[in-house]
């Protein structure tokens, strides 16, 4: 058991604020001055050889189809925030209905996905990974395909790298990261259909 309780984790995140462990051990709060938002609108893009894996059909997605797994490919690095702890921060957040993950498939393997906690309309990118070749790639277009459909219009990424600014992520600075979020955060969205 944590001694982070859900209301009070759905708070600091809807408040820009995320959980990180310093050294896979002490998990703390979090807040950067600016933000990384993936666009949901036609700012986002992606690379031609990725819409051809795509149209190929070589995967198939699902929503938290082994959310265990997808936890577990995202901590599974050299250096990781994602300690023991938070991992059952997410477990519990996800029996809860805040936290998802949006998988892709290769048959019965999983390829890749993103971790990520909604709050209104509001989607939260947690992490994301892969096992197979483009299987986060191909995860990243099909959620922000499947957050347009739900009508969602927020997906932070909290803070931005190379591979998301392939797909037009930029960033903002906290007021105006607040101004959006409160707003998205009070939308009824339902991630899952």
């Amino acid at each position: 058991m944590t001694k982070y309780h859900l209301p009070g984790i759905i708070a600091g995140y809807s408040q820009g604020n995320f959980l990180m462990a310093e050294d896979d051990l002490d998990l703390q709060w979090y807040s950067s001055n600016e933000h990384a938002l993936i666009p949901l609108d036609d700012r986002f893009r992606y690379p031609t050889s990725l819409r051809r894996v795509i149209n190929q059909n070589r995967f198939t997605v699902r929503i938290n189809g082994d959310f265990r797994a997808v936890v577990a490919g995202c901590a599974d690095r050299d250096t990781t925030w994602i300690s023991d702890e938070l991992q059952e921060i997410y477990w519990e957040l996800y029996q809860s209905g805040w936290a998802y993950s949006f998988e892709t498939w290769q048959g019965n393997e999983l390829a890749g996905g993103v971790l990520g906690i909604a709050i209104g309309g509001a989607f939260i990118g947690e992490s994301m990974f892969f096992q197979i070749s483009e299987g986060s790639k191909v995860a990243m277009v099909q959620l922000v395909n499947h957050l347009r459909q739900q009508k969602f219009s927020l997906f932070d990424a909290q803070m931005l790298n190379p591979h998301l600014e392939r797909f037009g992520a930029y960033t903002i600075d906290t007021s105006a990261y607040q101004g959006l979020l409160q707003t998205a955060i009070k939308q009824t969205c339902k991630f899952l259909p």
